[in-house]
């Protein structure tokens, strides 16, 4: 039997991860978040007993998930602290964990980005504590999600905008580019941090870039699902941020956690690889998705005042269809069919 842990486990990646885990093995999963913007695992695990053994949920008939619910690296200094509280309170035959993915942190859509850098920041300290511990307990492999926002936004401008390969982060270089505000800064020096882990430590780590991810489930601060949310009402007119010119990656959270796994599975030294379509789409293309979806042809309205970030982000998948023969199942059109028909059955 083998333990994984999650951390930021309900947020919105990390929670289609850890249900992924619940349904494809018989392991133990440990699942921790502080619910600041996750959402409860009574939300989404099903239909199961949940029982509580002290600070802990317990979920299951077979009782292998636990979820704490408190800050990850809280988690991590008891662990360092008391490397047998596991055992001892949940009654388990836990000596280390296997794999770790470590999706905690602060984040969410641009006007968070944006509008509360310093906030965002704090990602720099749980991913310093979370390297830490990794390297004293050493699991056997560690998952570390970087972010496309790493990448130099001079490469992302609407004069220069190219398909963003991951030889455009050169970490050893002398020189590298400015990524996307602290929220870039601190996915860059993760990976860093993830380089140091493998080289210096012996850690397996992997890292993904993933670009715009998206899904069913996904909360309304970001803008796939709001844009959903507003075709699904007949909005006319049409508001979206910005022109609505800005093109990203669409990648469906599916395919995300597909790759993640791929991930895990084929790198160990720290590197990092692209998860997207290789397609640039931009916000007016989805509106017309979702809109022709909705059987209507709004006049749109662009908010000029709202922030929009870079203005195109899309990714080059070559090298990860190349080396490790993965690329995304699921097309933009299929993918936001999905989205657009969970946001009828909320709306109605």
């Amino acid at each position: 039997m083998k333990f994984h842990l999650v951390s930021g486990a309900c947020g919105f990646v990390g929670r289609n991860l850890a249900k992924r885990l619940i349904s494809t093995t018989e392991d133990y999963i440990i699942m921790v978040d502080d619910l600041s913007v996750g959402d409860h695992p009574n939300n989404w695990i099903g239909n199961v007993v949940s029982k509580e053994v002290g600070e802990v949920e317990v979920f299951g008939k077979d009782e292998r998930i636990f979820f704490f619910k408190q800050d990850i690296r809280a988690f991590l200094r008891r662990l360092m602290n008391e490397p047998d509280f596991l055992k001892k309170e949940l009654d388990i035959p836990f000596e280390r964990f296997n794999d770790v993915y470590h999706f905690a942190a602060i984040v969410g859509g641009r006007a968070k980005i944006d509008g509360d850098p310093m906030a965002v920041a704090i990602d720099l300290s749980i991913d310093a504590e979370f390297f830490y511990w990794a390297c004293q307990h050493k699991p056997d492999r560690v998952l570390f999600p970087s972010s496309s926002a790493a990448y130099p936004v001079d490469l992302q401008s609407e004069s220069d905008a190219i398909a963003l390969s991951e030889s455009d982060i050169q970490i050893e270089s002398a020189r590298i580019g400015k990524p996307d505000m602290t929220y870039g800064w601190s996915k860059l020096t993760g990976e860093y941090l993830a380089q140091i882990a493998a080289k210096h430590y012996g850690i397996s780590v992997a890292c993904v870039r993933p670009f715009s991810g998206y899904g069913e489930d996904q909360d309304l601060t970001y803008p796939v699902p709001a844009l959903a949310e507003r075709a699904a009402r007949r909005e006319d007119p049409f508001e979206v941020w910005g022109s609505g010119k800005q093109g990203r990656d669409f990648v469906h959270i599916d395919d995300c956690i597909d790759c993640i796994l791929m991930a895990m599975d084929k790198i160990s030294d720290g590197s990092a690889i692209n998860i997207g379509s290789g397609k640039l789409t931009t916000f007016l293309e989805i509106i017309k998705i979702f809109t022709g979806f909705a059987g209507y042809d709004p006049v749109i309205k662009p908010l000029l005042d709202k922030p929009v970030g870079v203005h195109s982000r899309y990714a080059n998948m070559d090298f990860v269809k190349e080396k490790y023969g993965w690329e995304p199942k699921i097309s933009v059109e299929e993918g936001m069919r999905r989205v657009f028909d969970r946001a009828m059955e909320v709306h109605t």
